[in-house]
C-alpha cells in the first residue's frame, strides 16, 4: 500500500496559503482574513499538504488577546472552535490507501498547533466538535484535559419553529410582541452603534467572555456570513444577537439583553424567538446555541434555550493550560 508523505505547515498570512478544501466557515480563508484585519486577534490556519503540494486539510486557531500592559501569556488565549474542514476523500477513521484519515490529520494538526502556542497563551480551547468523542486520543495526548458541556441545537427543517417550542414560551413573546416589541436585522450606522454598546455593556463584567472589535462584526455582517439582530421597544435597544451562517446551518455565537430593565417584556425571551424565525426563513437546517455551559443539574440558562423546541447533548469541551501545575491541577479536578 503506497502511504503519501503529509506535510504540516502554520500559516500566519492569507497570502501563503494553498487552495484549502471547503467547508465550515470557521476555518475558512475569508474569517482568517478578517482576523487579521481585527485588533487583538491573530490566526494561525495548519494546513496538512501531500506530495503533490495540495491541501488534505485545515484547523484555524485565533489567538486573542485584551491587555497589552499584562504579560502577554496572562491575557492572551486561543479557541478553535470545531475540528476543521478535510477534503472531501477523506474518512472519519478509516484509513485510506494513501494513509491519513480524519483523526489522524486532526493529531498532526493539533500536535503542530500545541507546540507552536504553547508558552504563548495562557490556555488553548477547543470546542464545539461535531463528535463527542471525535479526537480525544491525540488530545490527551498532547495535554489537553475535557471538560463535560452541554449542546443544544434546534432542528428546523422537519418542523416549524412554532409546532417546537412549549406553549408558555409562545404566549410570552406573543404578548410581548403584541405590546410593541420588535426585532430587525442591523442596517444602518446608528443600528449598528446600538448594537454594539448593548452587546458591550453585556459582556463588559464576564471574565472569560471575549468580545471582538466592532470591524469583526461588521466584516462578518458585509461579506453575507452572519445577521446582526436588533430588538427595540420604542426606540430603545433592549436585546441583539449574532448569527453565523455556515454549511446550511446557522450558530448563535453572542447575544445580549436588558432583560432586567425590561423584564415583563422579556427581551431575551423575544430575541432568541426572532432569531430562530429569521434563520428558518433563511432555510437553515439548524440553529446551533454555541455556548449553553456546564451541564449542571439545575442550569436555568439551558432550560430557557430548551424551551423553544430544541435538543439537548452532552459534549467534551477541551482545555491546555500553559502553566504545567495548573494544567495538572485541572485535569486532576476534571478528571472523569
Amino acid at each position: 500500500m503506497y502511504l503519501c508523505t503529509m506535510k504540516v505547515s502554520i500559516h500566519t498570512e492569507v497570502s501563503t496559503l494553498p487552495a484549502l478544501p471547503g467547508g465550515s466557515y470557521f476555518h475558512s480563508r475569508e474569517l482568517m482574513e478578517l482576523c487579521l484585519c481585527t485588533p487583538h486577534h491573530k490566526p494561525y490556519m495548519t494546513v496538512v499538504i501531500d506530495d503533490d503540494g495540495e491541501a488534505i486539510a485545515c484547523l484555524l486557531a485565533i489567538e486573542r488577546y485584551r491587555y497589552p500592559w499584562m504579560l502577554p501569556i496572562l491575557h492572551r488565549h486561543v479557541r478553535i472552535l470545531g475540528e476543521g474542514i478535510y477534503r472531501k476523500d477523506v474518512g472519519d477513521t478509516t484509513i485510506s490507501a494513501e494513509g491519513y484519515s480524519k483523526n489522524v490529520l486532526f493529531s498532526m494538526m493539533i500536535d503542530a498547533l500545541t507546540h507552536k502556542l504553547s508558552g504563548r497563551s495562557l490556555y488553548i480551547e477547543v470546542s464545539n466538535l461535531s463528535q463527542k468523542m471525535f479526537g480525544y486520543a491525540p488530545l490527551r495526548a498532547t495535554g489537553f484535559f475535557p471538560v463535560r458541556w452541554m449542546s443544544v441545537h434546534n432542528s428546523l427543517h422537519s418542523r416549524t419553529p412554532e409546532e417546537r417550542i412549549s406553549q408558555r414560551q409562545l404566549e410570552r413573546v406573543t404578548a410581548a410582541i403584541h405590546r410593541g416589541i420588535t426585532t430587525h436585522e442591523v442596517r444602518t450606522d446608528d443600528d449598528f452603534r446600538n448594537f454594539s454598546r448593548l452587546m458591550r455593556r453585556h459582556y463588559w463584567l464576564k471574565v472569560r467572555r471575549y468580545l471582538p472589535d466592532n470591524y469583526f462584526f461588521r466584516g462578518m455582517m458585509e461579506t453575507g456570513h452572519c445577521k446582526l439582530l436588533l430588538t427595540t421597544y420604542k426606540g430603545k435597544t433592549v436585546g441583539c444577537s449574532v448569527v453565523v451562517y455556515s454549511e446550511g446551518d446557522a450558530y448563535l455565537w453572542y447575544s445580549a439583553s436588558r432583560r432586567k430593565s425590561f423584564a415583563t417584556l422579556h427581551p431575551n425571551a423575544v430575541t432568541y424567538w426572532n432569531t430562530i424565525r429569521y434563520v428558518y426563513k433563511d432555510g437553515c437546517q439548524h440553529i446551533r446555541f454555541m455556548d449553553v455551559g456546564l451541564p449542571f443539574r439545575h442550569n436555568p440558562y439551558r432550560d430557557f434555550i430548551l424551551s423553544f423546541g430544541g435538543k439537548e447533548v452532552s459534549t467534551l469541551r477541551w482545555f491546555r493550560i500553559s502553566f504545567r501545575w495548573a494544567n495538572k491541577l485541572a485535569s486532576w479536578l476534571w478528571r472523569e
